[in-house]
């Protein structure tokens, strides 16, 4: 969710809503402090979302695909682990008594998740057939990221997909039968019936469908575990047509702010709108869009649910994406579309779409023709790319960073993007951040602190 990302998705927002689209203000820009992300990673000029994800989260950068750990760990190296662990922010509230959580539409298991709760020298080993399939020595790590969740994290809500590495590999698919058991796990553990066992003592409940979703009662549920698809949730223009039915972000930010927020000590959420990222991979640039409009409508439900007196909110992106917003369109034209106007005209004499991809699956070989833009506007069509790649990359540019509530004035300027997690535990007097009141009446006394 970069600048260029915002800024279509706005337009869009506004076209959508009969405008022109360009003077359109999304949820999160009302913010009153905004501040600009610096996304690299300790070995990566243009990181990956788990080293990102890692800063966000732990207060600490680190080397491109690792999750939760310091830049002592070589990727895919568990020999270099041991040690070498990050204290991350749900350590932090669990370690204070209060309660955290997860709310996705990636994997529950993904980059960004797991690098709230998991610690891992490859982003990939989501689950156990990926570590047994890795061909390095596993001696120094701990379990694939599915194990680690139920097992060493205490988060009261997780939701999102994932249940390819939940299941064990006789056991078929509640939605999709025997189609992906050949990712299930191969240790025999179902990590579904395990969470289960572990919090049976407590108001505990597991869903996997929009209907059980819609029966979960937060005044009756303390704890809530849902993996509404085998692998990745559904883009928000494709969950409508979903077999067994899928919340919305929005609906399931909700839910978790109305259970966590019984925690009178006061909570962490996490909330992605992860496929935002998994459209411009694409270069499917509609899907992409609409889910920042998911994410807007999940930012509104956790502002109208919250006290700005009371709740920091947060909204940044762990990178930004090679995307561009380019020629002279007229205001007003369909942000979907063909750029209009009489200028400039491309030398091969074919128009243009407004948006386009730097790299990606979709670079057209040979001469561009009018069937490459025609259908801009329609759900699958990918925007040209200028290097033809098969999936199209991040960008290393800076993101912008959005907060309201207590302590929000420190986003402000420029900042590597590990300082956004030391502004949350200061907010939120968690971690190294930690002191009572009697600490708070002696620095207010000392006048010299």
């Amino acid at each position: 969710m970069g600048v260029s990302t915002v800024t279509a998705a706005r337009i869009l927002r506004g076209q959508l809503q009969g405008h022109t689209g360009e003077e359109t203000v999304l949820e999160f820009e009302k913010f009153p402090h905004v501040g600009m992300s610096k996304t690299y990673s300790v070995d990566k000029q243009t990181s990956d979302s788990a080293a990102t994800a890692t800063a966000l989260m732990c207060g600490e950068k680190t080397k491109g695909y690792t999750v939760g750990i310091n830049d002592n760990v070589e990727f895919n190296n568990c020999s270099t682990q041991p040690g070498n662990e990050l204290s991350c922010i749900t350590d932090w509230f669990q370690d204070a008594g209060r309660s955290s959580g997860v709310v996705t539409t990636t994997r529950v298991t993904h980059a960004t998740p797991a690098a709230a709760y998991a610690k891992s020298p490859n982003r990939n080993w989501e689950g156990d057939s990926a570590m047994n399939n890795a061909g390095v020595s596993l001696e120094g790590c701990k379990k694939d990221i599915a194990h680690q969740l139920v097992f060493n994290s205490n988060l009261k809500v997780i939701l999102g997909g994932g249940r390819i590495y939940f299941l064990d590999n006789s056991t078929l698919d509640p939605e999709y039968g025997n189609l992906t058991t050949a990712y299930h796990r191969q240790d025999g553990l179902n990590l579904i019936n395990k969470w289960k066992k572990k919090y049976k003592n407590e108001r505990s409940r597991y869903i996997w469908k929009k209907s059980q979703f819609n029966s979960v009662h937060p005044a009756k549920t303390d704890r809530l575990l849902g993996l509404f698809e085998a692998s990745h949730m559904q883009y928000e223009l494709d969950r409508s047509a979903d077999l067994a039915g899928e919340p919305s972000l929005a609906e399931m930010t909700t839910k978790a702010i109305n259970i966590l927020k019984k925690d009178k000590k006061g909570f962490f959420l996490l909330v992605e709108g992860g496929r935002i990222d998994h459209a411009h991979h694409a270069n499917n640039a509609i899907r992409a869009l609409y889910d920042v409009l998911a994410f807007e409508d999940a930012v509104k439900r956790a502002v109208q649910l919250t006290n700005e007196k009371e709740t920091l909110i947060i909204v940044t992106a762990d990178h930004s994406h090679v995307f561009t917003i380019a020629g002279y369109p007229s205001r007003g034209n369909n942000i979907l579309g063909i750029m209009d106007g009489p200028y400039p005209v491309p030398t091969d004499g074919v128009p243009f779409t407004t948006l386009s991809y730097a790299n990606g699956p979709a670079y057209r070989d040979g001469p561009r023709d009018i069937s490459n833009v025609i259908n801009s506007t329609f759900i699958n069509y990918q925007q040209e790319t200028t290097i033809p790649i098969d999936s199209e990359t991040h960008a290393g540019e800076d993101v912008s960073i959005y907060a309201r509530g207590p302590m929000s004035h420190l986003i402000h300027g420029i900042h590597e993007q590990n300082y956004i997690a030391h502004v949350m535990a200061y907010a939120a007097r968690v971690g190294v951040c930690t002191f009572d009141k009697n600490e708070v009446k002696n620095r207010k006394s000392d006048s010299n602190t």
